[in-house]
């Protein structure tokens, strides 16, 4: 799925006619999305029935079940689903369900289909409220409290499963073969793409589908589904249904007991896919308490692992100790594994914060408020080329002029530049005071510098006197810059960045704001003091705060606002208070997350990338069972934090990935030792 350098653009809407009747369907391949007669019976019949939903999830052997589907639509079988999982009695696995989708409805069309269904009204209102905006790539959407996930690939159908059975994974229960009829649009019934969902079953898996065209049904075959047809719903005569050839998995077996090596490996040179799998944890250690390890935390325990936080000093005491800080993104003309990961993390991050605020897990205004960000951009040329291509994703962003910024800030600032209208401001430590409060996570402060070892199937947290603090089955280091000095992780190459913030008095002018600005640094409406900055000093390591950084913040400030420049400039540097931070950065500026590798065992695999780095070697990686790292995500740790979160706890549980893999491999920290091997400085 990898894009790079591609024209950046929005995955385009289908083309709809509506009946009278309000029935939705595609101009372009001639066909409906549900039926007319009866659209709810006809999914439950072919879909749900057709796969022995909801009697499997009773004496299902794993703690999630995962359904597969092609062609997401309006979203009527999944909520079919949810509606029958939320009906079982506890216990119940968790619901898992991945859909691709070339041509996602646009919002207020979603809506309109499915306010022909009442009954499905409460799960519907949560489905629209999370549903995200057509940014290719995948969206993983945590509902019904976390205990159901949906990733909703906006991607060719062929290319979203290819890109999943390139992990060399088998992770599907059931499938939903709902594109449009065979006869309209092919490309949804190729011998290919069959040969995917084949790929990607378990031993039992099964499959439903409204068609009997026989060449899908041989196709599925081939793909190693015993087929059989069935009755069709209303007026069709037949419907295909199937089960994947192979054992049933017992009770207690990992996700996939097929061991990575023992399966094809994707081409070229795939040191992103261990060699080895590893049992599904119980348990995990989280080494830090900031924003990446709390929010790994919450993800871990979500799955419902015991999660033991450990932090050598207070919760959110390090980089993420900041008042406020800004729901950051980026925009580019152009796919890169930077701008794709920036883009799709934002979009993750907002909607997990949006539910926050609507729990009440965060107070609105006075830990956070998505109340928009306006971001001020130089480069004409790249405004009006995004102006553009973002017409067609105005929930994502905007280009506005100079007076409508204004109207939207509630002051008067005099550029152009980005309208976010799902960003805002967030208080990081009132997120990770959130998210280490979940059912199962126990926070351990103050415990000093703490080291890893292995010993036997276990990890050990041990303190500076060698006691052992934590044990768990996984473990996960995100402790910022010193993620370096644990576990022989001292080659990361970790940068360090001095930031110095500047809190400004609360009243006028600046409670005049209305929305966050972005500028060289940042300010947000704030219920009492406002946090601006930041400073980006590399190379310096004092932690005291200097009255001539207070009066760089100042400065960039007055410049970006000129309306303020005088109150500005009668705020005394010298009584000012504010916060020095460090940030954790990389030299690609993209966090580092996923598993950590047995350096020696990956170079000796790969050391024939020394003499060319083009080289193709069909080898997987090699990793330390069970550890992994989410760390430097430098001043944007408010949007990466969450999706490398779910990442890692992806990674660890054997689970489908929340990620397209080119972004993953883009994370995966053992990237720097591939790098420095085709470099040959290894």
């Amino acid at each position: 799925m990898q894009r790079d350098n591609q024209p950046w653009q929005a995955m385009p809407p289908p083309r709809l006619q509506w009946s009278d009747a309000g029935v939705p369907g595609s101009s372009e391949f001639g066909d409906i999305y549900f039926s007319r007669d009866d659209g709810l019976a006809e999914s439950r019949y072919v879909f749900l029935e057709g796969n022995g939903l909801p009697q499997r999830w009773a004496n299902h052997p794993h703690d999630e079940f995962v359904i597969g589907e092609t062609g997401f639509g309006t979203g009527l079988n999944f909520l079919l689903t949810w509606q029958a999982w939320a009906a079982l009695p506890q216990p119940r696995p968790r619901l898992h369900y991945v859909s691709v989708e070339q041509f996602p409805l646009r919002r207020a069309d979603l809506e309109r289909a499915l306010a022909a269904w009442p009954a499905l009204a409460t799960f519907a209102a949560e489905l629209v409220d999370q549903y995200p905006p057509p940014i290719p790539g995948c969206h993983r959407l945590l509902l019904a409290g976390g205990a159901i996930t949906l990733d909703l690939w906006w991607a060719e159908a062929e290319d979203a499963l290819a890109d999943l059975d390139d992990h060399g994974r088998r992770w599907v229960d059931a499938w939903y073969l709902d594109g449009f009829a065979p006869a309209r649009n092919a490309a949804m019934w190729t011998d290919s793409l069959l040969g995917r969902i084949g790929a990607l079953s378990r031993a039992g898996a099964t499959v439903a589908t409204f068609t009997a065209a026989g060449a899908v049904r041989r196709a599925l075959q081939a793909a190693g589904f015993s087929m059989r047809k069935g009755p069709g719903f209303g007026r069709k005569r037949e419907r295909l249904l199937g089960t994947h050839a192979g054992t049933v998995p017992v009770e207690g077996a990992t996700a996939d007991t097929t061991p990575p090596a023992s399966r094809p490996l994707p081409a070229g040179t795939p040191w992103d896919i261990p060699a080895r799998s590893t049992p599904a944890p119980r348990s995990a250690l989280v080494i830090g308490a900031g924003l990446a390890g709390c929010a790994t935390a919450a993800a871990l325990a979500r799955r419902g692992l015991q999660v033991s936080l450990l932090e050598a000093g207070a919760l959110a005491d390090a980089a993420s100790g900041n008042a406020q800080g800004v729901l950051y993104t980026r925009l580019s003309r152009r796919h890169s594994a930077l701008s794709d990961f920036a883009l799709l993390s934002f979009a993750h991050a907002s909607r997990g914060y949006r539910a926050m605020l609507a729990s009440g897990q965060i107070r609105a205004g006075v830990d956070g408020d998505l109340c928009g960000c306006f971001h001020q951009h130089r480069d004409t040329e790249e405004l009006a080329v995004l102006a553009e291509r973002l017409a067609d994703i105005p929930e994502l962003a905007s280009v506005l002029d100079p007076e409508t910024a204004n109207a939207r800030l509630g002051i008067t600032q005099t550029r152009a530049g980005y309208w976010f209208p799902d960003s805002g401001w967030l208080s990081p430590p009132a997120l990770c005071r959130a998210w280490s409060a979940a059912a199962g996570i126990t926070l351990s402060d103050h415990c000093g510098a703490l080291q890893l070892r292995r010993e036997g199937e276990s990890w050990q947290a041990l303190n500076a006197s060698g006691e052992v603090v934590a044990q768990a089955d996984c473990a996960v280091i995100a402790c910022g810059t010193a993620s370096g000095g644990i576990a022989g992780l001292d080659w990361l190459p970790l940068q360090p960045i001095r930031g110095q913030t500047t809190h400004l008095p609360a009243g006028r002018p600046f409670n005049q704001l209305r929305a966050a600005l972005c500028h060289e640094g940042y300010i947000a409406p704030a219920p009492g003091e406002h946090c601006i900055g930041a400073t980006f000093n590399l190379g310096e390591d004092t932690s005291l705060q200097r009255p001539e950084d207070h009066r760089y913040n100042l400065d960039k400030l007055a410049a970006a606002v000129p309306d303020w420049a005088n109150a500005l400039a009668t705020c005394e540097p010298d009584s000012l208070d504010g916060r020095v931070g460090f940030r954790c950065t990389t030299p690609d500026y993209l966090p580092l997350a996923g598993p950590v590798p047995d350096t020696p065992a990956l170079l000796e695999a790969f050391a024939g990338l020394r003499q060319n780095a083009r080289k193709a070697i069909a080898s997987p990686g090699h990793y330390m069972p069970g550890l992994y790292l989410n760390t430097g995500h430098g001043s944007r740790g408010l949007s990466s934090a969450p999706l490398c979160a779910e990442l890692i706890a992806s990674q660890a549980c054997s689970e489908a990935p929340p990620l397209p893999r080119y972004l993953a491999r883009a994370l995966a920290p053992a990237r720097f030792l591939i790098r420095d091997l085709g470099r040959k400085r290894r």
